[in-house]
């Protein structure tokens, strides 16, 4: 979303210079499983929207929203047209924004641009993929555009998708194809069949200690050079598609195991602790059996390691991960910590304190809410220790990050958190007489 430093000329003249090299014709026909969102000439199905943070304009109204999208429609229809099965923009005016908010997707869509311009395509609200003017003559070397069209432009310089991995612009005149992926808070970007983001998380522009927002639109901006957009199709990704692909660590990529698995969904064979009240379920999960409890863990000791695995709370559920425990006494306290597994939409939950929520290192540090699947869905978890620092990602977003000897804020006494410099313990479960069930369980040494 850079802000355009260089004049043009004028819009009609931009437009013209389109009308030529067109090689192939436009897909009017979603593939299996997508949905065509290519708008018809009264550009149904979408309004107009700047760089504003979902944040605030989600939380309006539903007649306040409805205000703001028809007060925004007499300036897309003036810089937005539908011309045949192309799109096109005077490189002016708001960003033309789906009505429809989207969690985890798969996108498909070509356009064709002009020398120096700049614009993008904005991912539940948040920019964005970039597309400019990739050539010296562009005048945005100096900003990465040397590197190529694809990369996720707003994010920290330095961080993995900023930059695209390969440059795979066409020619101005020509059609190029993105295909984006995103889960959660994590993107692939395929740019002319060449992979340039690969599985990298979206930082929020709008706020970057916080998630990016759980849903949201599509945007296609406008940044003062004129544009075409056609063939603009989407595939909804559900729960069981995103566990897997944030198991394999992103789309296309081989079902091949990440780390050792912990639990072979048979028995409870290398593990100890309070082993009678765990089944393993018909369907192969380790379930808490109901109205029983206790801490169950591996045999095995880790220090700095990752652990993924899935999760499914049943309503009002409880449970918790046991990190670094000294398989003796509770895991909150004698172990590094427990980080909560919890229904937080229970009402009987609604006024606990925010170190209790799910994700949350227990009394210590509060995760982010919100990102948990409804109950009696399977949830897709990573959790990363290294040394005093705690990362968990939920469902591809990353709703804690933290060192908790120097961010914590205790909810009890601090030394009532003897175990909380430890550096190394078992990995396990601490029930709480709900059958919360997990499977999946892989860990990985660092």
């Amino acid at each position: 979303m850079r802000k355009p430093t260089t004049s043009l000329r004028s819009a009609p003249l931009l437009l013209a210079a389109l009308t030529g090299g067109l090689t192939a014709q436009a897909a009017t026909t979603a593939p299996q499983g997508f949905v065509n969102l290519m708008p018809g000439r009264d550009l149904a199905g979408w309004w107009g929207l700047s760089t504003e943070n979902p944040a605030v304009w989600q939380k309006l109204t539903p007649d306040a929203l409805r205000q703001k999208r028809e007060a925004s429609r007499a300036d897309i229809r003036k810089h937005w047209t539908v011309v045949g099965d192309e799109l096109h923009n005077d490189g002016h005016g708001l960003f033309l924004t789906t009505e429809r908010d989207y969690a985890d997707f798969e996108l498909r869509i070509e356009y064709r641009t002009v020398a120096k311009a700049d614009s993008g395509v904005y991912l539940r609200g948040i920019p964005q993929v970039q597309i400019w003017d990739t050539t010296e003559a562009g005048g945005k070397w100096k900003i990465g555009a040397d590197k190529g069209s694809g990369g996720l432009w707003n994010n920290t310089a330095g961080t993995p998708g900023r930059d695209p991995l390969v440059h795979a612009d066409k020619p101005f005149g020509e059609w190029n194809g993105l295909r984006i992926v995103m889960v959660g808070e994590r993107v692939s970007v395929w740019l002319n069949g060449k992979l340039v983001v690969d599985h990298a998380r979206l930082e929020n522009y709008f706020d970057r200690a916080h998630c990016l927002p759980r849903t949201g639109p599509i945007q296609l901006q406008t940044h003062g050079g004129a544009i075409q957009w056609r063939s603009i199709f989407l595939r909804e990704i559900d729960a069981t598609e995103a566990n897997a692909i944030l198991s394999r660590g992103g789309p296309d990529k081989p079902n091949t195991p990440r780390g050792k698995l912990l639990f072979d969904g048979k028995s409870l064979d290398g593990w100890k602790g309070k082993t009678d009240n765990y089944t393993v379920t018909a369907a192969g999960t380790l379930c808490c059996k109901p109205g029983k409890g206790g801490n169950v863990y591996t045999a095995e000791q880790f220090g700095d390691f990752e652990v993924d695995l899935e999760i499914k709370l049943p309503p009002g559920g409880n449970n918790g991960l046991a990190i670094r425990y000294p398989g003796r006494g509770d895991a909150a306290y004698s172990g590094m910590c427990e980080l909560q597994v919890l229904d937080n939409t229970a009402a009987k939950y609604r006024k606990l304190h925010p170190q209790q929520y799910h994700g949350s290192v227990y009394g210590q540090v509060a995760a982010q809410r919100g990102y948990l699947r409804a109950p009696g869905t399977w949830n897709f978890q990573s959790v990363t220790v290294r040394g005093s620092r705690i990362r968990v990602e939920l469902n591809g977003f990353r709703i804690l990050d933290a060192d908790i000897l120097k961010d914590a804020n205790y909810m009890y006494p601090k030394d009532r958190f003897g175990g909380r410099t430890r550096t190394k313990g078992h990995f396990g479960f601490a029930g709480h007489n709900d059958p919360v069930e997990f499977r999946a369980i892989r860990v990985r040494k660092l």
